[in-house]
Parts: structure tokens; C-alpha cells; sequence
């Protein structure tokens, strides 16, 4: 065993073949293992056993942090050299643990519960982002540069489609499931272990994949690299905007779904099928603010695109005023629409705006550096929306219109013009960090960006063409990520050319 996972001085095409259908193996594996154990099923689990609204925010804040484990993983690759058993060894023993956060209702006492669970995904995401850095490096190597793009958007299209359709049987499921078996944790369970078995199983298909040998390297000065971004003025402008509006985001998306169970008594399945109303309505409006970023540019459609986020946010309160009403439902299906159509923009633009800004040559380490921003903005925000949430619980703000007649004192009409409760008060913070985000983007200089009114006109006509051609194959990001592994080549690059310099002045 421990001799198929040591690099391979020769890889043949067949060889090659066979690895590429093993990755494509992997990436449906991995994709069944995310689709069943996070999300919306990993947050009704967690209020399940008890969670507050601080491990909430937990939830949503370890994948994020653990992010930075990349930069360490980066020296462990290069002082091994063994990529492949990085990955498998990490992928296997970061996978193992959903089977112990499925067995937790029945091995840990209740009071200790959610605590194990918050140690259990730590380690998942932990080991998992030592595996991602070693497996990013091994990838570059094993797949031939003429297909990749090509191949990684074939499996990524299998993947998500796969993960679309197993995510609404899944819902469908775990309702059925809580029913049958008259127990709400036993059909959470049986989703993490099949979740962890699919991952795991995608693990044998990553341990069929060769490994080519690593190429011979001087030592590197990575957080060198790392660390020039932030010296550069105009980028450093551009990252304060991205920062804030990451922190923005990330104060009101971790708890749409504790709201939609908790305060809106939504069944899951519903939730669910919001999710992919969502990630569809995304994927169609990729192609058309992509299409509208080239034509005018990135600055331009975040301009758009993120205040109609913005606007999305400051909807969800009113889904309740103070109770659910005729509309809710109607508002809460124009609201995932609103956020699918407007996340295309924003986080296809935030990636491209911050790699136009990069000076030729280094997009690589300005890219990480924004991948930081991101990734410390995400990891900080929930955990404060979380505690702020505990605290805004027990308070309630309520405004009226009242209409009575002095002379009967009857009650001619008494309408609930606001009523802010628990996460309600989150909502709107987080709109107002996001209109401070919008005024960092003014400081933001892109060449050829044009005003809203014109992005507007365009977007309208983009829609009528689109239309006709809804694609169901879902396509997110998490902005915060990035794959360290590659400041190697430029920290290389850097080291290189230093020593030629030196060459050439003796």
C-alpha cells in the first residue's frame, strides 16, 4: 500500500487515462460528501443537539480560518515531497470524523455534544486543507495543461449536477425519514454516514491516481511574496473594500437558514429547494455579468450587483411583520432569486477586479493576499453575528400606524409598520456595513468602468436574451479560498530571478 503512494519518475498515457477517470470518480464522491453533510443539513443537525447562535456563526467561521493552514502545508509538501500520500492519508482521516458526528447522539452526552461536534469539523476542514494544498500541487503536475480547463469544467458540471438532484432527494428524504422512524437525529445520521462513506470512497479513487515525481527546488520565500500586496497602495484600497464587504455578507448568510427553521418554521425540503432556485438563477446570470464585466467592467457590475445583495438583505425582515403573513412565502422565493442573480455579479467580479488590479506577472500572490482578506473577514463576522444574535434574541423594536377616532376611541385600522426581533437586527447591520462596503468601492479605480444607469439598461437586455436558456447545473464559490501551493511559483520565480540579478552584476 505505502508503495503506491510514492511518486512515479514516468507516468504513459494509459496511466494518465486511467487517473483522469479516478479524478472524475473523486469528484463526484466528493461533491455526494458535501452535498449530504453541510449546508442546511449540517445547520438543522447542529440546532438539533442544541446550538446557539454563537455556533452558528462557529459553523460557518472554521472552514474559512482553517484556510490559513495552507501557508504551513506549503513547507510540508516541499520537505516530502510525497503529495499523494499527503492527500490520501489527510483525505481519509479528515472524512472519518463525519462518522463520528453522525454516532454523536448516541456516544457523547448531551451536554457535550456540541462541542465534540465544533472539535469533529475542525479537524474535517483542518486535514482537509492540508490535503487541498498538497493535492492542488499534485494536480498541476499529473494533468496535462492542454486539457485542464476543459477536463476540471467537465467534472465540475457532473459534480454540481449530481450534487443538485441528491440535494432535494436528500430533503425529501429527511423529512420522510423523521416520520418513519419517529426520531429527528436518526435521519441526519444515516445522511453524515452516507456522506463520510462517499468520501471516503472517493479516497480508494484518489489512491489509483499516479503521482509524478516532484521537480528539484531551492528553498522559497513565500510570506515574502505574501506579503508585498499590502505594500501597494491602490491594491490595498481595493482590499479594504473586498474585506468590508466579505465581513458584510458573512454577518447575515450563516443564519438565512436558522431563520427560515427557526423563526419562519419552513420544513426542509423547502429550504433545499430555495437553495437550487437559487444556484440556477447564479449560474444563468454568470454568463450574463460576465458578458457585461467585459464589455464594461468588474467595478462597474459589483456597482449593480452589490446593491442588489444589499437589497436582498434588508428584505428578510420584512418576511416577518412581526409574523408571517400572506406574502412571506412570495417574498421569500423573490429574495434566493434577488441573491442568485446578484451573487453571479459579486463574486464573479470580486475574483476579476481583484486580478485586473494585480501588476503584470504577480497576480498570484495578490490573488492570496485577497484570499486572506476574504478568508479573515469570514472567519471574524459569524463569530461576531453569533454573539451579537444571542443578545439581539431578547430584544424587539416595533413601529406602527394607528388610526382611531377620538370621539368613538375606536380602532380604525392598526398596522405594523416595523417589527425588528432576533436576527432581524443582524439583517439590517449587516446592511449597513454593506452600504459602507459599497462606499469603499467609490475609492476603487478600474479603467473604462461607466455608471449603474448604463450596467442597469445592458443587464435588462441580457435577461430578455437569457431567458429562453436556463441552465440547471449549480455553480457557487467561496471567495475566501485559494490554493497557496501556488505562491511556490512565484515565490520561485522571485528567487530566480534574485539570483540571476546577483549573476549578472558579478
Amino acid at each position: 500500500m505505502i508503495g503506491t503512494l510514492r511518486p512515479k519518475e514516468c507516468i504513459d498515457e494509459s496511466e494518465v487515462r486511467s487517473g483522469l477517470q479516478a479524478l472524475l470518480y473523486d469528484g463526484v464522491c466528493a461533491q455526494v460528501m458535501g452535498v449530504f453533510t453541510g449546508g442546511a443539513f449540517l445547520v438543522a443537525f447542529a440546532l438539533l443537539l442544541g446550538a446557539s447562535n454563537v455556533v452558528i456563526g462557529l459553523l460557518a467561521a472554521i472552514g474559512p480560518l482553517t484556510q490559513i493552514l495552507q501557508i504551513p502545508a506549503i513547507f510540508l509538501v516541499d520537505r516530502t515531497g510525497l503529495r499523494k500520500a499527503l492527500v490520501v492519508l489527510n483525505s481519509f482521516m479528515s472524512r472519518l470524523f463525519w462518522l463520528v458526528v453522525a454516532a454523536l447522539p448516541w456516544i457523547v452526552p448531551a451536554e457535550q455534544r456540541v462541542p465534540v461536534l465544533l472539535l469533529c469539523l475542525f479537524l474535517y476542514f483542518g486535514l482537509g486543507t492540508i490535503s487541498g494544498c498538497a493535492f492542488n500541487s499534485w494536480m498541476r503536475d499529473f494533468i496535462p495543461e492542454s486539457i485542464m480547463g476543459s477536463y476540471f469544467g467537465k467534472r465540475m458540471a457532473i459534480a454540481t449536477a449530481t450534487g443538485a438532484v441528491l440535494t432535494l432527494l436528500a430533503g425529501f428524504g429527511i423529512e420522510v425519514g423523521k416520520r418513519v422512524l419517529n426520531d429527528a437525529h436518526t435521519p441526519y445520521s444515516i445522511l453524515f454516514v452516507l456522506g463520510g462513506a462517499a468520501g471516503l470512497v472517493g479516497v480508494y479513487f484518489l489512491a489509483r491516481i499516479p503521482e509524478p515525481k516532484m521537480a528539484p527546488h531551492v528553498p522559497r520565500r513565500v510570506l515574502t511574496v505574501l506579503a508585498e500586496p499590502f505594500r501597494e497602495f491602490g491594491f490595498r484600497r481595493l482590499l479594504m473594500f473586498l474585506g468590508a464587504w466579505n465581513f458584510a455578507i458573512n454577518l447575515a448568510a450563516p443564519f438565512f437558514v436558522v431563520y427560515m427553521i427557526t423563526r419562519l418554521g419552513i420544513p426542509l425540503w423547502f429550504v433545499l429547494s430555495l437553495s437550487v432556485l437559487s444556484q440556477i438563477i447564479n449560474v444563468v446570470f454568470f454568463r450574463i455579468w460576465g458578458r457585461l464585466a467585459d464589455r464594461f467592467t468588474s467595478k462597474s457590475v459589483l456597482a449593480v450587483s452589490g446593491w442588489m445583495f444589499i437589497l436582498s438583505i434588508f428584505l428578510w425582515p420584512f418576511l416577518t411583520m412581526p409574523e408571517k403573513h400572506l406574502l412571506t412565502i412570495p417574498l421569500l422565493i423573490a429574495i434566493h432569486v434577488l441573491a442568485g442573480v446578484s451573487t453571479a455579479g459579486t463574486s464573479l467580479c470580486a475574483g476579476n477586479i481583484a486580478l485586473k488590479a494585480a501588476p503584470q506577472g504577480k497576480a498570484t500572490a495578490y490573488l492570496a493576499a485577497n484570499a486572506l482578506v476574504n478568508g479573515g473577514a469570514a472567519t471574524v463576522a459569524p463569530i461576531l453575528a453569533g454573539l451579537a444574535a444571542d443578545w439581539f434574541a431578547k430584544q424587539e423594536l416595533a413601529l406602527s400606524l394607528r388610526w382611531a377616532s377620538t370621539v368613538t376611541a375606536e380602532t380604525v385600522f392598526d398596522l405594523s409598520a416595523l417589527s425588528l426581533k432576533g436576527l432581524d437586527f443582524l439583517f439590517m447591520i449587516a446592511v449597513l456595513f454593506g452600504i459602507y462596503a459599497m462606499h469603499r468601492l467609490l475609492a476603487v479605480r478600474e479603467e473604462g468602468e461607466v455608471g449603474e444607469k448604463i450596467v442597469l439598461s445592458q443587464l435588462y437586455g441580457e435577461v430578455r436574451k437569457a431567458v429562453r436558456h436556463v441552465s440547471n447545473v449549480a455553480g457557487l464559490r467561496q471567495q475566501y479560498y485559494f490554493p497557496f501551493a501556488k505562491l511556490e511559483d512565484v515565490a520561485q520565480q522571485t528567487e530566480s530571478a534574485h539570483t540571476d540579478s546577483e549573476t549578472d552584476e558579478t
